[in-house]
């Protein structure tokens, strides 16, 4: 596990091991809702408006 990874906020967990329920905690879309560098989902529009990346985008 990369110090850098995101880490759900709820639970500590990286986004593939979340069990948490998914939702934009914007807009409560649960479409296309990824995590983001402050532990909290996000759906793509959102993410775009507020110029958020989630880990593979900041991986790039």
């Amino acid at each position: 596990m990369s110090a850098n990874e995101f880490k759900c906020a709820q639970c500590d967990q990286p986004e593939e091991r979340c069990i948490c329920e998914k939702y934009c905690c914007l807009c409560q879309n649960t479409d296309g809702v990824r995590l983001v560098g402050d532990g909290l989902y996000y759906c793509h529009d959102c993410r775009e408006a507020c110029g958020y990346k989630t880990q593979d985008e900041v991986a790039r």
